[in-house]
């Protein structure tokens, strides 16, 4: 099971219904409770159900345990193999830094030997990493391949998120603080939440969640598809007039490349915002959405 949402935990309004989305349904002035300083709290308490009804920070105690726990005991009980507390707690700070990107096992190695003065290997990495995929801390995100109307070389490598935002967050010792303090920081984990929820409205869709980057450095943060083939394209940016208009570009960008002879165009395409009160649908079809409204 995955964390809760926040449509599972309440904190959503549930105004925007992907399913009907897909259909064509308009979202303007579909509203979202939640301001900037909510999600940063959102993001460092994570969607774990022990969490809920809790603030400050009690609220964040649920996901600090269970990093501490993953570290001691968790990652080294899934395949009985014994881990270095230590060296785990600095794995996942570098994929922490990493949340959101294509990084490899031989760069994370190299994230970490600044810090690690013992003998450390790429393939040490590597079994760190796969046994913290067995225990559902980490969930990479597969590619996306479309059929293009020029022939770009596409990236195939998975993209590398935790589960949930509030792990990074205790892995780097963070708080809402922080992150309000930080914007640009606030990003990455605002895209591990965002992926989180969009994740747990493909599994009730029945679909999947998919990440586009090409050899010219055109990336798409999200695919959504569906198992008729139908598909939305996803930019996920905190919010902002500036943010909002690269998002469209790069959903622009992506559109032009499709080859709609041999695939069907978007069923949507759509701006992820952190920060924004009602969605709203704007002249050239691109929906921005707040993701405090977003249900299935």
């Amino acid at each position: 099971m995955r964390p809760m949402s926040l449509w599972e935990s309440g904190e959503s309004t549930g105004e925007v219904s992907m399913q009907r989305v897909f259909s064509g349904e308009d979202v303007t002035g579909a509203k979202s409770t939640l301001e900037l300083e909510d999600v940063c709290e959102l993001v460092c308490r994570g969607g774990w159900p022990g969490a809920l009804g809790l603030s400050g920070r009690a609220a964040r105690g649920p996901a600090k345990e269970y990093f501490a726990a993953i570290a001691e005991s968790d990652i080294s009980r899934v395949d009985k193999k014994l881990r270095d507390p230590e060296r785990v707690q600095r794995l996942m700070r570098s994929l922490a830094r990493l949340q959101g990107t294509q990084s490899s096992a031989s760069g994370i190695c190299e994230d970490m030997k600044a810090n690690d003065t013992d003998t450390l290997t790429e393939d040490t990495v590597y079994s760190y990493l796969k046994a913290l995929r067995r225990i559902f801390v980490t969930e990479d995100m597969r590619a996306w391949c479309p059929n293009l109307r020029c022939k770009t070389p596409l990236r195939t490598t998975d993209t590398r998120y935790y589960t949930d935002p509030s792990i990074a967050a205790a892995a780097m010792g963070v708080g809402p603080g922080d992150l309000m303090n930080d914007l640009t920081t606030f990003g990455f984990f605002f895209e591990t939440l965002a992926v989180r929820d969009l994740r747990t409205i493909a599994d009730a869709l029945g679909g999947s969640l998919l990440h586009y980057l090409d050899k010219s450095g055109l990336e798409c943060d999200a695919v959504l598809r569906l198992e008729n083939g139908s598909y939305g394209l996803i930019e996920i940016k905190t919010g902002g007039e500036t943010l909002i208009e690269k998002g469209v570009k790069t959903l622009d960008a992506l559109s032009a490349k499709i080859d709609t002879t041999r695939m069907p165009s978007p069923s949507f395409r759509m701006v992820l915002v952190a920060d924004g009160d009602f969605g709203y649908r704007r002249e050239d079809g691109i929906i921005v959405c707040p993701i405090g409204a977003l249900r299935p």
